[in-house]
């Protein structure tokens, strides 16, 4: 068996249907990925750790976060490019070809971390040599990031493939066709309600500072996901649950995304201690950065008492021209106290209200806006906002919280219809299709069960 494995894996990997970038291995002991079912990967606790530690290795070699952040910015009104790259251009005028290499780069990255979460989630489930502790906590964290994998892209994609089975079924899975939406979220749903339960309260003493998931990082995406699929009772309790844990709390915004920071509920750490926000975001004086706010987004903010204005957003004047740096992060080079902060708690806060107001709550909705708002040091919002007009706060706030980060202003002008009615007076080629990437055309060709995304058929 273990020799047709590898002699499978070798033959699917030279006609291209799996085409990862990434040469990464999936775990730190030194076994690659055709050998790690058949192998000792998950015989001891220690071993079977390292190959769920090599995961969260992925998403970071895999550069998940620039990549959800930076394409998604400029292809909403979250981001301006000040670069030159064609294909990085496309995403600003919103006339993506399905041909595009950075499309098809999200693509087959985050279908390396799904392939790799599931050889570890087949691995773990036929071992009977772990802890049985260690084996929920590490089941848990490998179908948390699985359903990590999979919310982005059914978010960026529309119906994708659902690959659930390890490389034994690579075959049979090369040409799964494209899955619903509702199937893709009851999967996502499924895998972190999992998590959940069987992940522990605590984090990782041994890993970085939050750097591993846990119960709350769970319950933090699984009300991120009720809240896109409209089951408000369900984003308000889960975020609630979240809400209440003394482990975490709101620092100024000075101090939000230093590692050390209890407003981190999941972060991605690294040896330097430097993002991938930090050296992109972040130019010497005289230099413009790639990604800079635009002028619009600066000026919506309630100057001067903001402090998210004040803290995150850097104003540089370079050949009579202002550009708004993005200074969220501080350091851009050599060693820091910054990781990749995947999720934190301002978000529940958020995501709390916009299911109390949709559940027409309004004062307890007001109460979690102005949670968020304290925190910036502004004064508490309007107590005479219908519903309406509460909710267009609250997607006011989400913006001037969450610029520049993992595609949430992206994404809430699409799970909010609002797409084309803010972006088409600023966009000269918007189309109402294009609130989804193209499928690869790459991916096209060697699946023939796979089918385009309307608006990208030539």
């Amino acid at each position: 068996m273990k020799l047709n494995h590898k002699f499978i894996l070798s033959l699917i990997l030279a006609h291209g249907v799996l085409l990862f970038t990434s040469c990464e291995k999936f775990v730190d002991l030194g076994a690659p990925p055709t050998q790690v079912i058949a192998g000792d990967a998950f015989a001891s606790d220690a071993s079977a750790n390292s190959v769920v530690r090599g995961l969260y290795n992925t998403v970071l070699s895999i550069n998940l976060s620039g990549t959800s952040s930076f394409y998604t910015g400029i292809a909403a009104d979250d981001l301006q490019y000040n670069a030159t790259d064609p294909s990085l251009a496309e995403f600003a005028s919103n006339s993506i070809l399905n041909s595009n290499g950075y499309v098809a780069n999200f693509w087959y990255t985050s279908y390396q971390l799904i392939k790799n979460t599931n050889n570890a989630i087949s691995g773990l489930e036929a071992s009977g040599t772990l802890s049985p502790s260690v084996k929920a906590q590490l089941l848990g964290e490998a179908k948390f990031l699985r359903a990590y994998a999979y919310f982005y892209l059914v978010n960026l994609y529309g119906d994708v493939p659902l690959q659930l089975r390890d490389d034994l079924h690579a075959f049979e899975d090369a040409s799964l066709p494209r899955a619903t939406t509702p199937q893709v979220y009851s999967q996502i749903i499924s895998d972190l309600k999992d998590a959940e339960s069987s992940m522990a309260v605590s984090y990782d003493a041994t890993a970085s500072p939050r750097g591993r998931a846990n119960k709350a990082a769970a319950r933090a995406l699984l009300a991120r996901v009720y809240l896109y699929q409209q089951d408000y009772q369900q984003a308000a309790e889960l975020a609630t649950s979240v809400l209440e844990s003394a482990d975490y709390g709101m620092p100024s915004p000075d101090k939000n995304f230093v590692n050390s920071s209890n407003e981190v509920i999941l972060q991605l750490g690294n040896q330097s201690g430097v993002t991938v926000f930090g050296s992109n975001y972040i130019t010497a004086p005289t230099a413009i950065p790639s990604y800079t706010l635009p002028e619009a987004v600066y000026q919506s903010f309630e100057a001067p008492t903001d402090l998210r204005q004040t803290n995150w957003i850097s104003p540089k004047t370079i050949s009579g021209k202002t550009y708004y740096a993005i200074s969220k992060y501080k350091v851009a080079s050599g060693t820091g106290n910054e990781y990749h902060v995947l999720l934190r708690l301002a978000e529940q806060y958020l995501i709390r209200a916009e299911a109390r107001a949709k559940l027409n709550d309004l004062p307890a909705a007001r109460a979690d806006i102005d949670a968020v708002r304290s925190r910036a040091g502004l004064p508490a919002i309007s107590s005479s906002l219908n519903q309406a007009q509460l909710l267009q706060a609250i997607e006011t706030e989400r913006q001037h919280e969450f610029f520049g980060e993992y595609g949430h202003r992206w994404f809430d002008l699409k799970r909010t219809g609002r797409a084309t009615a803010v972006l088409a007076p600023l966009k000269t080629n918007w189309q109402a299709t294009d609130v989804l990437l193209p499928i690869p055309q790459s991916q096209l060709l060697i699946n023939t069960q796979l089918t385009q995304n309307p608006g990208y058929e030539d």
